[in-house]
């Protein structure tokens, strides 16, 4: 039970302990964080991965030299673009199936109607911005699946969205995560980042109850 423990705190915690894998793994470190990024963004039973914290802590490990930044863009990037392909494609296949067979305490028709009407509103903001909340980013594409949104549009805001998230948080990290001042609060960034991450998400609750007020 405490090996089964050690591992989840491993894999849960990844970015605190990226210094031991690439001791460990060597190149394989690629396909590791690959690995999780993908999950992160495309199973719905994984949103507690980290994912901007670790985004920006792979930054800082490849300004040290530990990654080269080109080919880390690039695996993160497919990771988060086929991560919500994935997540997408469940959604839109399996959700109908799921309501057709009683289990509409959460999937209602009227629910997946409105989404889709949602989603054709306002779908690329939708899908971009969520790339920036964490645990939203990893339901939104589901929900953009349930609904039906076409796929011409949602693959044209995932690659938009995946680009601009993984850009930002490893570029972050590789110009800033090595600065004294950053290095030595840490901990007080990382919290800081996810902070700001689930900004939008407070804003739009606050909004809703203030329109309803």
């Amino acid at each position: 039970m405490e090996f089964i423990r050690s591992i989840i705190d491993f894999i849960i915690h990844l970015d605190r302990h990226l210094d031991q894998v690439i001791r460990t793994f060597g190149q394989g470190a690629y396909l590791l964080v690959f690995l999780v990024i993908f999950a992160e963004t495309g199973l719905v039973v994984t949103p507690f991965l980290p994912g901007d914290s670790l985004l920006f802590v792979l930054g800082a490990f490849a300004a040290k030299g530990s990654f080269d930044l080109v080919w880390l863009l690039g695996i993160l990037a497919a990771a988060a673009i086929a991560g919500d392909t994935v997540n997408y494609a469940v959604g839109h296949f399996l959700g109908e199936r799921i309501v057709r067979k009683g289990a509409n305490r959460f999937f209602k028709k009227e629910h997946i109607d409105r989404t889709h009407a949602f989603f054709e509103k306002h779908g690329g903001k939708t899908i971009i911005l969520a790339r920036f909340i964490p645990i939203v980013r990893t339901f939104a594409p589901f929900v953009a699946g349930i609904g039906k949104m076409h796929y011409g549009k949602f693959l044209l805001y995932n690659v938009t969205g995946g680009l601009l998230w993984v850009c930002s948080f490893v570029l972050g990290g590789y110009y800033f995560g090595n600065v004294p001042m950053v290095k030595e609060h840490f901990l007080i960034v990382v919290i800081v980042i996810i902070l700001i991450s689930i900004l939008p998400a407070v804003i739009e609750v606050w909004k809703h109850r203030q329109k309803k007020a």
